[in-house]
């Protein structure tokens, strides 16, 4: 079977498009810009100052500057065939004053820049567990490093605390998430993880109102290699949910996306040349990337 998924065959795996639930601004940041906690607050002050000059309030939602300890580690076959395919498996851990928790999130999604293809993924799950479907469009840097933005789509689904012996082999997996037996991977196959394990340490950054009740709540995530501890990359992002069908429109969504762009141009020493987070951690783990990668 080939190692690339077949449009049509991805399309028919979901008789009704997903409609999209949210928008999320994704700007990648050096990560050895955030080695003590000064720092954080040195780059919430460049978002409140660009923030100032649109007319735009971000209020301290919260607990302003929270932060919060995660696990997170990404499997796939020895040949990447979930990735090459456009698919992620991810699971995150979550810690309580240093302690891991007994439950954790798995995530699959399917990411692409096509809405319609990524839309038809049928990335539901067989697993009697409980578990929510996204469908998301992700706003990222332009490729050639100016100041601007692109989108592409996301379709995910995560499930609570599932048993961890699914992500073991391909056979178990897929039999959870069917939808990835178009990636060709044998049953036999066994997962492994994807360069290491990442610690994540997330910070809240407050809530960004947009007017017109559009509110998005602000983070900034680092992440570094748990093993060694190395620093990898960065990210400040903000997510904005539907509250209806029409989506994000006017006022609200120029602000959004002037607020993306002028913080670039604002913070370019912070900004760190790249797609996403997951496409560096996957080029660490020796997979060839491809153009459409992310």
């Amino acid at each position: 079977m080939s190692a690339t998924i077949n449009t049509r065959q991805v399309a028919a795996t979901s008789a009704i498009p997903e409609p999209l639930q949210y928008r999320e601004y994704k700007l990648l940041l050096k990560s050895d810009h955030f080695t003590k906690p000064s720092h954080f607050h040195k780059f919430w002050k460049i978002a409140r100052r660009v923030a100032k000059k649109l007319d735009i309030v971000i209020r301290k939602r919260g607990k302003p500057m929270e932060i919060h300890v995660r696990e997170v580690i990404f499997f796939d076959t020895p040949r990447f065939r979930l990735y090459n395919n456009g698919f992620m498996l991810r699971r995150r851990m979550f810690y309580k004053k240093g302690l891991p928790q007994s439950n954790y999130e798995l995530t699959l999604k399917f990411r692409g820049a096509d809405r319609a293809t990524a839309a038809a993924v049928d990335v539901q799950p067989l697993l009697k567990s409980p578990y929510e479907v996204k469908f998301k469009e992700e706003i990222l840097l332009p490729r050639d490093g100016q100041p601007g933005m692109r989108a592409i789509y996301a379709h995910s689904c995560d499930l609570d605390s599932p048993n961890t012996i699914i992500t073991q082999s391909f056979e178990t997996i897929s039999q959870v998430f069917p939808v990835l037996l178009k990636t060709g991977a044998k049953p036999k196959t066994l997962l492994s993880i994807v360069s290491a394990p990442i610690e994540e340490i997330l910070v809240n950054m407050g809530e960004i109102d947009f007017g017109g009740k559009v509110t998005a709540k602000a983070t900034l995530a680092i992440w570094r290699n748990r093993t060694t501890q190395a620093q990898l990359v960065g990210e400040y992002s903000y997510q904005v949910k539907f509250d209806g069908p029409d989506g994000l429109r006017g006022k609200p969504k120029d602000l959004s996306e002037a607020f993306f762009k002028d913080l670039q141009v604002e913070a370019r020493d912070w900004i760190h040349l790249g797609s996403t987070k997951t496409a560096l951690l996957y080029s660490l783990g020796g997979a060839a990337l491809l153009r459409n990668h992310e």
